[in-house]
């Protein structure tokens, strides 16, 4: 089991009807528009592809997102590669 002591939160998505998402542990929000959401967050990069998405609540305070619209994928990159230091995002996301 891993660690989550210190600054790290929970990592929680709770989705109903594909048409609404919560997300819990996000570090950052990267980029977004109506059909791609890119989140860093405890357990690594999140893509979420859908159409008519839309942030309906970011607090970034408590690592919270909120997503609205049809939600047709998440997909994670490698959870390890978002601590590695001395590489670019671009680089990190696209190995």
């Amino acid at each position: 089991m891993e660690d989550l002591s210190g600054s790290a939160r929970m990592h929680k998505v709770a989705m109903t009807n594909r048409r609404s998402c919560t997300i819990g542990g996000v570090k950052d929000v990267l980029s977004f528009d109506i059909h791609e959401i890119l989140l860093e967050t405890e357990q690594g990069m999140l893509m979420i592809k859908g159409d008519e998405l839309h942030v309906s609540r970011l607090t970034l305070e408590k690592g919270e997102v909120d997503i609205d619209g049809r939600i047709d994928s998440l997909t994670y990159s490698d959870a390890g590669a978002v601590g590695r230091k001395g590489e670019s995002l671009l680089t990190r996301l696209f190995r």
